[in-house]
């Protein structure tokens, strides 16, 4: 870790030297008007705040959508009142006032704004349209040590009742779980929310369905009226369930499972009751990475204020406001709330996105308010993680510099341990013990020695110059009942009982949408010595649900070579489609879209003959790959032609967005009764509330 910095850390663009003043916000003084100088009096203010101003003549300066940022609450209802903001008037001030000079008894904006901006109503309803319009739901009320938040007043709305089945009926089973969750909850919503996105973007690029709304904002649109959400109660600290460094592709995620409830604004807050007291708490901030909050130690967070324009080009920019969630801040700064930060980073694969992770509780140790080069004023506050947590960002950040180069790592052994087989390296590290690494095996791609299988209808490759979704003259989209089964970036958009992907027979390319499982890695992974378990394989980027691992390669055997070892020993590197597994849930539910589709692809696998897989001596990283009783990939069967035969190949999908430095693992099933069950079964140290105790 790098030694702390307390100075903020600026990008190079900004001129030092045009910095007029920064001085902590505490430290500043009040400047109090003269007497005849009335006209100050008349101007607006921060709701409930004494009026301030300098000696020379103020500047009118009108607010508009430009200069105010609006956040999106993700909890209102349709019926949260939009309150005008009122035209103010900033004076040109010389100096600072010191936010305790203010008045925060009573303040207006805390009896008008329950989280975020009173304006959430009507910005849902400019983002999601009239479906939002027919959602809502109770607010709770949420009690922290001796701070209540602030009740509302009641008023009579429409709702709709979550509809009975589909997904909604896990709450309707637990329904404590929507108000409080737990990680079976946070998942599920999770997975149901992406399951709903992935299959908007199938239909979209089959144009069988065209809609404005962004496919996430339409997913969550779909929960939210269904009921689908979870830890709906408002609150400070931990949000059950949800675990330090867990990633988010979306806001809207972090919204469905509440762990900040602002789909656009950085800072989500609430209004509390402190004895007699109203006052404000902040909640949650999110840290996009853009705004220069970034300090050398990845424990420490510059985070700028929210509102006006700065660091935006073309626009007219004017000091920040002491008011929403800049406020908010100010005083959980002086109670020394917990808030939680959530840190974000541009994604690698879509330049124009960003990946969120949870990065646990902060505290704020200053603030004060920075003039930008721009010559307006930023607040700044400086957060510091609380001690004893997992490593979340910090881990993130070490596994992009490993990514460029591993070999000053602790632990280090091999750069490749493909030897340049895969297109991007495989490395090899242990800093568990002095094991200089695994048993010798041949790296290997694919299948050796694979059988054909005998189907009803032979298998020949399409004549598509261009596989495009869609086109149902393509005989291998056909034969997938006329979906294409990926997503335009390469996602797997449902599982099927079996996926034919065009092969070698086939006339289009070899970078064809529909060979997914053909081309290797593409996410950087590393091998690396476990605590107990021998060797397992973790990945170094994020990866988003359903994006393809790899295959499952080796040499192909029968069942007596599997499970009768002349030598008594057990083959430890056997993968047997004829085990039993745990059945779940991974498709889309079509309740969820009914206005969209009506069918949802089975889930039980149609495999034509039982396939045993032994990576012993050859193999690729799959063969690394450790049993969970609660996975985070699972596997998929897929057929495609090769040289006049059909052949099936294993592909492992992610079943869940998977965090940076996270152990990849799936379910490696139990033999059935009668085929040696008893004497191939291993203890599972796999430590998941829900371990078996057993696997194989």
């Amino acid at each position: 870790m790098m030694e702390n910095n307390n100075t903020v850390n600026t990008s190079e663009s900004i001129d030092k030297s045009k910095i007029v003043e920064v001085k902590p916000l505490r430290s500043l003084a009040p400047v109090l008007p003269p007497n005849n100088v009335q006209s100050f009096f008349n101007a607006q203010y921060p709701n409930g705040f004494s009026p301030f101003c300098s000696f020379v003549k103020p500047q009118q300066i009108p607010v508009t959508k430009e200069t105010e940022e609006i956040p999106v609450d993700c909890n209102a209802t349709v019926d949260t009142p939009v309150v005008p903001k009122a035209t103010q008037e900033t004076p040109v001030a010389a100096k600072v006032t010191p936010i305790r000079s203010y008045k925060s008894s009573h303040d207006e904006e805390v009896n008008v704004n329950h989280q975020g901006d009173g304006n959430a109503g009507s910005a849902w309803e400019r983002f999601n349209g009239d479906d939002w319009g027919a959602c809502s739901r109770k607010r709770a009320t949420q009690n922290i040590e001796n701070c209540k938040e602030v009740p509302k007043r009641k008023k009579k709305k429409k709702t709709r009742e979550p509809s009975v089945g589909g997904s909604s009926s896990y709450f309707a089973a637990f329904p404590y779980l929507k108000e409080d969750g737990n990680r079976e909850s946070v998942d599920y919503v999770l997975m149901t929310f992406d399951s709903i996105r992935r299959k908007l973007c199938q239909l979209e690029e089959s144009k069988e369905f065209s809609n404005a709304l962004a496919k996430h904002l339409r997913a969550s649109n779909a929960l939210t009226c269904h009921g689908v959400k979870t830890n709906t109660r408002r609150r400070a600290g931990a949000v059950p369930g949800i675990e330090v460094g867990d990633i988010f592709f979306f806001r809207m995620e972090m919204c469905l499972v509440g762990l900040h409830g602002q789909s656009m604004g950085g800072i989500d807050y609430m209004n509390i009751k402190d004895g007699s007291k109203e006052d404000t708490m902040a909640l949650s901030v999110v840290s996009s990475g853009v705004y220069g909050d970034e300090s050398k130690d990845n424990d420490v967070l510059y985070y700028s204020g929210q509102g006006e324009n700065f660091n935006k080009k073309d626009k007219h920019v004017t000091d920040q406001k002491l008011q929403r969630g800049n406020l908010a801040l100010e005083r959980s700064a002086q109670r020394h709330d917990e808030v939680r930060v959530i840190r974000g980073l541009r994604d690698t694969v879509n330049r124009s996105a960003k990946i969120y992770m949870y990065d646990g509780l902060y505290k704020i140790e200053e603030s004060w308010l920075e003039t930008e080069k721009s010559g307006g004023g930023v607040f700044k506050y400086k957060m510091v993680r609380l001690p004893g947590q997992k490593s979340a960002f910090a881990s993130w950040m070490l596994a992009q510099k490993w990514k460029a180069d591993s070999s000053s790592r602790n632990g280090f052994i091999l750069p490749d341990l493909s030897n340049k087989i895969e297109s991007i390296p495989v490395s090899l590290v242990n800093d568990v013990d002095h094991e200089k690494g695994p048993a010798f095996f041949t790296y290997f791609m694919s299948l050796k020695n694979p059988k054909p299988f005998g189907l009803v209808q032979p298998s020949f490759g399409c004549n598509c110059k261009d596989c495009i979704p869609g086109d149902l003259n393509c005989s291998c989209i056909q034969r997938n009942d006329g979906d294409f089964a990926y997503t335009a970036n390469s996602i797997l958009v449902s599982r099927k009982p079996l996926i034919h992907e065009c092969g070698p027979m086939c006339r289009c390319f070899p970078n064809c949408k529909n060979r997914v499982s053909q081309t290797g890695l593409k996410q950087y992974m590393e091998v690396f010595k476990t605590k107990g378990r021998g060797w397992g394989l973790r990945t170094l980027d994020p990866i988003r649900a359903g994006t393809f691992i790899c295959e499952y390669a080796g040499e192909v055997i029968d069942r007596e070579r599997a499970y009768q070892n002349r030598e008594g020993e057990n083959d430890e590197y056997v993968f047997d489609t004829s085990r039993i597994y745990v059945p779940f849930t991974w498709n889309h539910d079509p309740n969820l879209l009914k206005e969209v589709v009506s069918t949802v692809s089975r889930e039980d696998y149609t495999i034509p003959s039982p396939l045993i897989i032994s990576a012993k001596n050859v193999g690729n990283v799959a063969r690394f790959m450790n049993h969970s009783c609660s996975p985070n990939v699972f596997w998929q069967p897929v057929l495609y032609g090769e040289n006049n035969q059909s052949v099936l190949h294993i592909a492992f999908f992610a079943l869940r967005h998977i965090p940076p430095m996270a152990e990849l693992t799936y379910d490696y099933g139990v033999v059935p009764t009668g085929r040696g069950a008893l004497r191939s079964r291993k203890k599972c140290l796999c430590g998941s509330e829900n371990c078996r105790s057993f696997f194989g």
